[in-house]
């Protein structure tokens, strides 16, 4: 086996524009991974059943069921039912909800870490019910869990290659274009891995550092 620098260079364009799909997705992805899955944490504290129930079934239907089935569902059979979305917006929209019933572990678990003195000042100085969460126990909770939040960012940029099998050309799957186009996969497919490398090492280092800084 001979390594074709030439085959390198021509495929460095489509890596970059992979690269920046792939940098999207991770991004978006996130953001919707976060965010919802701090709302499904605090549905679950809620004092009805009715709210609870429903959500504790529907977080736990999307936790055990892979990722890419549901990436399936949401390309193929959503736009039988009138809902189309394009391929991109469909894997971040697949990503960023099924991380976000992860993240809602971690949100409970920092949740119920805050000590209960907490709790109690917060009520002996009369302080409504959203002044407590958004003053008190949400900044504390959220500071706890903030380097296993970033462990599922690290695992949602690993996944992303997944998106190639609903035609987004991610950083893979302008690696399998190419690799087709030009009979190259050696020199494609190992660029596309030490970029993975390059990106995940760095970030679990520097979690590791936050992590150290948070504990002090």
């Amino acid at each position: 086996m001979t390594w074709d620098w030439g085959a390198v260079r021509a495929f460095m364009p489509h890596f970059r524009d992979g690269l920046l799909v792939t940098l999207e997705a991770l991004a978006l992805g996130s953001l919707i991974a976060f965010a919802l899955g701090l709302v499904w944490a605090l549905l679950m504290r809620a004092p009805a059943r009715y709210v609870t129930w429903p959500v504790g079934i529907v977080t736990e239907f999307i936790r055990d069921t892979p990722l890419l089935v549901q990436l399936f569902f949401l390309f193929y059979v959503l736009p039988e039912w009138g809902l189309a979305f394009s391929a991109l917006t469909t894997g971040v929209v697949a990503i960023g909800l099924h991380y976000s019933t992860y993240t809602m572990q971690v949100y409970r678990a920092g949740i119920d870490a805050v000590p209960a003195g907490q709790w109690e000042a917060a009520t002996a100085l009369s302080l409504s019910p959203w002044r407590t969460w958004t003053a008190v126990i949400l900044p504390q909770a959220i500071r706890r869990v903030v380097p296993a939040l970033g462990n599922y960012v690290i695992a949602m940029l690993k996944d992303t290659p997944m998106l190639m099998t609903i035609t987004v050309l991610d950083m893979l799957g302008q690696a399998r274009l190419f690799s087709q186009q030009h009979f190259q996969f050696t020199e494609p497919l190992t660029v596309i891995g030490v970029a993975f490398v390059l990106i995940s090492y760095p970030a679990s280092l520097l979690l590791r550092a936050l992590e150290r800084r948070l504990v002090r």
